[in-house]
């Protein structure tokens, strides 16, 4: 009984939101991929479920012809997140660097970022809305960072500036 009161108080004082909890049942039909080759690149990266009923991004990177990077990117209709403070990612990478990127809106043409090394177990990576700063096309904008009032989308996006294969599961994305 001790438990569940515990319990009980603790989701009363820490809401979350799930933003996506992958299984093998899971309609990734608003996840897509962007890669370089937007811009005359040559990198591939795929998203599937994978048997373990996990979100699975994979691919190669490229850099040929200028290329650099691969990112899956989620769309869905606006959350209201000011409640939130952080976007915690259940994940297992490959021991390579990822971002993490977040757009308030889906007109901006800028993204709010973060980046993140994987260790190559699963790990939780907790990332305060205060850590995501605004960028575009690689560059740091002049602007504040991720005001955490809406969401409109979420992305992971590898672009280390070498080739390379890559695989980043996916158990789950929450707001905390």
């Amino acid at each position: 009984m001790k438990t569940l009161i515990l319990l009980t108080v603790i989701l009363l004082i820490q809401p979350s939101m799930m933003i996506f909890d992958f299984n093998t049942t899971s309609d990734i039909i608003n996840w897509n991929i962007v890669d370089d080759v937007v811009m005359g690149g040559r990198s591939n990266g795929n998203f599937n479920i994978n048997s373990a009923g996990y979100g699975e991004f994979h691919g190669k990177v490229s850099l040929e012809n200028n290329g650099g990077f691969s990112m899956v990117q989620y769309k869905f209709n606006t959350k209201q997140v000011e409640t939130f403070s952080k976007i915690c990612l259940h994940i297992r990478g490959d021991r390579k660097h990822y971002q993490f990127r977040v757009k308030n809106n889906i007109s901006d043409r800028h993204s709010y970022i973060v980046s993140f090394e994987t260790t190559g177990d699963w790990q939780t990576i907790n990332i305060p809305f205060s850590d995501l700063y605004p960028a575009y096309r690689g560059n740091t904008l002049d602007m504040k960072n991720y005001p955490g009032k809406t969401l409109d989308m979420i992305a992971f996006l590898i672009g280390n500036k070498k080739a390379e294969a890559f695989k980043l599961e996916i158990d789950s994305i929450v707001l905390k």
